[in-house]
């Protein structure tokens, strides 16, 4: 009987070890994601818009419940500056845009009481080529969900909004509205 108590003793022993060894290292700091190596199935990668972080800013929005930075790469920041799509030329190839989207917060200790940006919860991309996206207007899309609890991204879905298939012109069927800016919503603010 003493050899059977210090048995289960010791098994004991091992099994809290092993739960203690098996917490450690579910909490042990994971590797961030690299964004950049996600793509839509069918479509743009993240990889493309590398980068967007440091765009210039083209314009802000707020539309319905989320507000957004609008940034452009140069090849699209320096056609808004000549014109486009004012001048009723298109974009060039190579032009891309970000649209980061967050929850906004009303922030009580600054005065006003400002909306400022609090959860991300997308980043959106479009990017000129009319040889590679010819049946939609020249242009391409993506959406890429953002989980702020993760702190990962990953490509949205058909039950998203926007909806995001799996190709790079899910933007093209809301974007035939602005046909005549070459299906670009946003205008250059100035500044």
């Amino acid at each position: 009987m003493h050899v059977a108590l210090k048995i289960a003793g010791a098994l004991s022993t091992c099994a809290a070890l092993a739960v203690t060894i098996a917490f450690a290292a579910d909490t042990v700091t994971k590797p961030a994601q690299d964004k950049y190596t996600l793509k839509v199935p069918g479509g743009l990668a993240f990889s493309e818009f590398k980068g967007y972080e440091s765009w210039q800013a083209i314009s802000i929005s707020h539309n319905g419940p989320r507000l957004a930075l609008i940034l452009g790469n140069p090849a699209m920041i320096n056609a808004y500056k000549a014109g486009i799509p004012g001048n009723g030329k298109p974009f060039p190839d190579g032009a891309k845009m970000a649209k980061v989207h967050w929850m906004p917060k009303v922030n009580q200790a600054q005065p006003g009481a400002p909306l400022q940006p609090d959860t991300q919860s997308d980043v959106d991309f479009m990017v000129k080529d009319s040889k590679r996206f010819a049946d939609s207007g020249g242009w391409g899309y993506a959406v890429f969900k953002y989980d702020p609890v993760s702190k990962t991204f990953a490509p949205g879905g058909l039950d998203g909004t926007p909806p995001q298939g799996n190709d790079a012109k899910c933007g093209a069927a809301c974007h035939t509205i602005a046909k005549a800016n070459d299906f670009v919503f946003s205008e250059y603010a100035p500044r």
